[in-house]
């Protein structure tokens, strides 16, 4: 972990150090000069190549490397994709709308409304400490779990089209198990994160975060929800990987999600009826295939350049739930190859700025939480559109920030406010922050000052023991220092205290053992191989 936060705290510099390396160097061929001689010709080919080069890259590069570039990234990818999201759901709901509610304003009515709760939620997480959410973390996912529990319940969640996952307040509906994937990739990276330092054992490490997993997962089951059950799941994994739990760990986790989505997808009749028309999709055109079938219509019908904006003919009812689980048919309908390829690559960008802050972040909690969450997105959205395009079983998982869902949206946005929170809190960041270079943006949002990251206790430590000489191993230039005489009535201590010696009891997050008297001291195993972030 340390070696990628070092590489990456020196990647602003060494890029551009290196390009302006690469700059000055003059080609000359051998036999061609003599020392410090270069021809005419050769040093105009290596001026215009200078000239190329630190051109457009290197004014990218330093963009790149400003302080607060990762804080711009992100807001404005989001920006974008929520832009195209509600345009795309006023085009691909308004004739749904009008045939149940009799006015096309309706469902993108409720989707600006859910967009503007989470955008107040975003910037409310912008002014939220890391501490305060760290700290709050698991009496949030406690919540989550009583409202999966309250939704199951006849009279209180209301039943649609075979499930049991909404609350239903004055026409709005909630979906509870988009609240529980944030507070549990809030509680997994803050637990994981914690228990890293302590260097924990690899049964302390799983024993609170896969159990509690497993509760939520079982109650969206019980609703039943099979496209949440798989999102939560890529949280899971997600956590466990860029935790950097050992490799054996992972694909263990891996086969089990994949057979219990197994078991799943084959237990329930329309879970297996979605199964059989993936594999099959002519056997049944007309009832299970019918929707995969008419979404590869609408693809096929868009061509490269699509038919306009708002001019499809699939949202017309011939394809169900075109505003929602299957809106990126509509959008290779109406703008085309070219629209949906430069979707794909808005994802991409997406992918690279959170990452890029997962890097840069000095917190392991940031790293962790911020690598999660881009995971989350990033497979709700390979998830979503490979079923569209019919190369994944259909299981209802929405495309991040552009199907129509409220409860997804404005949770999706709540999450972007923290990725923006933890890009504020990168070294660079907040070293700019405090010296006074505020930016504009910054400047509009009124945001308070960013705290600098502050290691705890036993990981200072660890770091200072790692730093300093070893006995017996004398500095250059310097003498050794004379060894005092070791008194016969005192016993020899360690020159450096164990870490594990020095870890208080931490309730709920670690539990040291005590040594009895005369019981020989076992050091711990280290659990983790380094975190992954690219």
């Amino acid at each position: 972990m340390g070696n990628a936060l070092g590489r990456d705290r020196g990647r602003g510099t060494g890029d551009n150090n290196s390009v302006q390396a690469a700059t000055t160097v003059e080609a000359v061929e051998p036999g061609t000069a003599t020392t410090g001689e270069v021809s005419e010709a050769e040093a105009k080919r290596a001026g215009s190549l200078r000239a190329g080069v630190r051109g457009p890259q290197t004014r990218f590069d330093a963009w790149l490397g400003r302080p607060m570039a990762s804080f711009h990234l992100i807001i404005a990818v989001a920006g974008l994709l929520t832009a195209l999201g509600l345009i795309m759901v006023l085009s691909a709901s308004g004739v749904r709308s009008y045939g149940d509610d009799g006015s096309a304003w309706i469902i993108f009515g409720k989707q600006v409304l859910w967009t503007i709760i989470g955008l107040i939620g975003g910037y409310s997480s912008l002014w939220m400490s890391i501490r305060f959410i760290r700290r709050i973390a698991f009496f949030s996912y406690v919540i989550t779990i009583i409202l999966l529990v309250l939704v199951l319940i006849p009279g209180i969640g209301n039943l649609a089209n075979g499930s049991r996952k909404w609350f239903v307040i004055a026409g709005f509906s909630m979906q509870p198990s988009e609240l529980a994937k944030i507070a549990f990739v809030i509680w997994g990276a803050h637990l994981l994160a914690a228990r890293r330092m302590e260097r924990a054992s690899l049964r302390e490490m799983l024993i609170p975060l896969v159990p509690a997993a497993v509760i939520a997962l079982g109650l969206i089951v019980a609703q039943p929800d099979l496209g949440q059950t798989v999102s939560l799941g890529i949280i899971l994994l997600a956590l466990l990987w860029y935790a950097g739990l050992p490799l054996r760990v992972f694909i263990t986790s891996l086969l089990a999600v994949f057979i219990a989505g197994a078991i799943l997808a084959m237990s329930a009749g329309y879970r297996s009826e979605r199964v059989r028309s993936w594999m099959n999709p002519e056997a049944d055109p007309q009832d299970t295939g019918y929707q995969a079938r008419q979404a590869k219509f609408a693809l096929a019908h868009g061509g490269i350049f699509g038919d306009g904006l708002g001019q499809g003919v699939a949202k017309w009812n011939y394809l169900p739930n075109a505003h929602n689980d299957f809106i990126f048919a509509i959008i290779g309908e109406e703008l085309g190859l070219v629209g949906a390829l430069g979707l794909l690559g808005l994802f991409g960008l997406f992918a690279y700025t959170g990452m890029r802050i997962a890097r840069r972040s000095a917190d392991p909690f940031l790293r962790l939480l911020t690598a999660t969450t881009t995971m989350w997105v990033l497979g709700q959205a390979f998830i979503n559109i490979g079923y569209v395009i019919g190369v994944l079983p259909v299981t209802g998982l929405q495309l991040p920030f552009i199907s129509a869902g409220g409860t997804s949206a404005a949770a999706i946005l709540f999450m972007i406010g923290i990725m923006a929170n933890a890009a504020r809190h990168e070294p660079e960041a907040v070293a700019a922050l405090r010296a006074g270079r505020d930016d504009k943006v910054n400047q509009l949002l009124r945001l308070p000052l960013p705290v600098p990251y502050l290691p705890p206790r036993v990981e200072t430590f660890r770091d200072r023991k790692q730093v300093r000489p070893q006995p017996g191993k004398a500095s250059v230039g310097r003498k050794p220092a004379r060894k005092a005489p070791r008194e016969p009535d005192r016993p020899l201590r360690p020159a450096f205290p164990r870490v594990a010696d020095r870890l208080e009891h931490r309730s709920g997050q670690y539990r040291a053992g005590q040594l009895r008297a005369g019981q020989r001291y076992t050091p711990r195993v280290r659990v983790f191989e380094g975190q992954r972030y690219g």
